[in-house]
């Protein structure tokens, strides 16, 4: 037996999901790469997320980049991920491609459930930052026992 709390706001929560998965889809299957870099909607830096039953993971592509040029934040059910790239000594060179974009980011991720934001555990290895994001205590499944009554 499953037992369900009515939450008026859960529809509109799923339906938002939807609409972001559906808009980041468009977005990562267009003809051209460089459609995001013109328009200014970078998705930088690409991301993972995942979960299993205590957790959720995050696995973010960062490289050359140190802890120290990074931020991250965990309010509610959001994950902000925040930092700089600094440009390179090359500034004044006379590049012929440049596709490595330089400057302060910002990629706010809403997750599926709340999250722990007091255990969150972060690590920055190879260029790929690793995110541990421990469920809330309400948000994780629960058994239930069922008794059985007799007349």
């Amino acid at each position: 037996m499953t037992i369900r709390v009515f939450n008026p706001l859960v529809p509109a929560t799923r339906l938002r999901g939807e609409m972001d998965r559906l808009f980041s889809d468009l977005a990562a299957n267009l003809p051209w790469p460089g459609w995001l870099a013109e328009t200014g909607a970078s998705a930088f830096p690409a991301l993972n997320v995942w979960e299993d039953e205590q957790c959720l993971y995050a696995e973010a592509e960062l490289p050359g980049m140190q802890m120290d040029d990074l931020e991250l934040l965990v309010v509610g059910n959001e994950l902000t991920i925040k930092g700089e790239r600094k440009a390179g000594e090359e500034d004044e060179a006379v590049y012929h491609r440049r596709e490595r974009g330089v400057g302060a980011f910002s990629r706010v991720v809403r997750l599926p459930v709340e999250i722990d934001a007091n255990k969150v555990e972060a690590r920055l290895q190879d260029g790929v930052l690793t995110v541990k994001l421990p469920k809330a205590e309400a948000a994780r499944p629960r058994k239930i026992e069922v008794k059985c009554v007799t007349k």
